[in-house]
């Protein structure tokens, strides 16, 4: 471990040193990619040099307790400082046994995330719009900025179907592990007998794609516009602003009407579309590398029932690694953390046993 983290050091060294050489300075291709890679690793490098550090402290201290002259308070002392530089350097060396682990090279992207109801009908759609407001308030609280794509709202509130985006570093990172299907188990608005109802919502999480990652013509896309509307079908819109987007090779379709501005929505359809592709040319890799091994927590399969929001009892259970909460309330607000980060801790277990092997 400690070889790769020395060359891991050498690697940030010299990136220092490409980041103030004029050529690459010159070249903004190079220049984003460098100042990525080191970006990338910084925190394992700091974390590297505060653990030689914390040890370079600890073994002096033990040396110096070794010496004979010492009195009793002195003694004492350097024995105080060795405990406490002890408790430092297991949790350095556990953090940097993560920092090591491969990343996911999409985690700090931006994210497009698409919400639909799926079975319950109406009660389908207002848990959609209550997983909305969950992410918004989430990504809030994270300091991520979300932006509406496309929505198709219900007449009694809710969303048959909702495409956001969410800006931030690191979005990915945590909004990954909301890939597939939530259920929510509730007595219905609309249900006069109070009878417990169970509908469930879909949700995909897909990186931003920038445009060197997917390669797209435009003579491969077909351009539409129309007007936009809004619940029940009423136009909201006389003008053509409303754009949907087909790419002809794939036959991957987007819309987007939100904007006022043809232009913009056609900007907003763009960043769906290249996300979409992106996403399909992923699974098309991970299924021919099949034998790949996959984390059970990872993003998982859309259809896959990842979370039920039991209203009766205020609880949510996260199925993938068996965590129940009782605070509903909280959650639906977006206090998301606790449950991502039992989910990311546990998706670090499984890599670390899977390294170790």
């Amino acid at each position: 471990m400690f070889d790769r983290l020395e060359a891991v050091e050498e690697r940030y060294e010299k990136l220092n040193e490409l980041l103030m050489d004029p050529d690459v300075i010159s070249d903004p291709k190079k220049l984003r990619d460098y100042s990525k890679e080191q970006s990338d690793i910084e925190e394992t490098v700091q974390t590297f040099r505060q653990y030689k550090e914390v040890k370079q402290q600890y073994n002096d201290a033990k040396t110096m307790l070794r010496e004979e002259d010492l009195d009793d308070e002195m003694y004492e002392m350097v024995k105080m400082e060795i405990d406490e530089l002890e408790e430092q350097i297991q949790p350095l060396e556990d953090k940097l046994r993560v920092l090591l682990l491969p990343k996911d090279p999409n985690d700090d992207k931006n994210v497009i995330v698409e919400i639909r109801g799926a079975a319950g009908g109406d009660e389908a759609a207002l848990f959609a719009g209550d997983l909305y407001r969950m992410y918004t308030r989430f990504a809030e609280e994270q300091g991520w900025k979300p932006e509406v794509i496309e929505a198709s709202p219900t007449a009694i509130g809710g969303y048959k179907e909702i495409i956001f985006m969410i800006n931030g570093k690191g979005a990915y990172s945590k909004m990954k592990y909301e890939n597939g299907a939530h259920r929510v188990q509730r007595v219905p608005t609309t249900e006069s007998g109070g009878r417990i109802h169970t509908s469930t919502a879909t949700v995909a999480v897909l990186p931003e794609a920038e445009e060197v990652e997917v390669d797209i013509h435009e003579k491969d896309i077909r351009v539409d516009t129309f007007a936009s509307s809004g619940p029940g079908g009423q136009s909201v819109n006389t003008t053509m602003s409303a754009v949907r987007l087909t790419h002809i090779p794939t036959g991957v379709v987007v819309s987007c009407q939100d904007e006022k501005s043809q232009i913009k929505n056609k900007e907003k359809a763009m960043k769906v579309l290249r996300a979409r592709i992106y996403d399909k040319f992923q699974k098309e890799a991970e299924a021919e590398y099949a034998q790949t091994r996959k984390s059970a927590v990872g993003t998982g399969d859309r259809s896959e029932r990842i979370r039920t929001y039991n209203f009766p009892q205020s609880r949510v259970t996260d199925h993938r690694i068996g965590l129940t909460l009782q605070k509903l309330d909280q959650i639906l607000q977006g206090n998301l953390d606790e449950i991502i980060d039992q989910l990311i801790m546990e998706e670090q277990s499984r890599a670390m046993e899977e390294a170790g092997e």
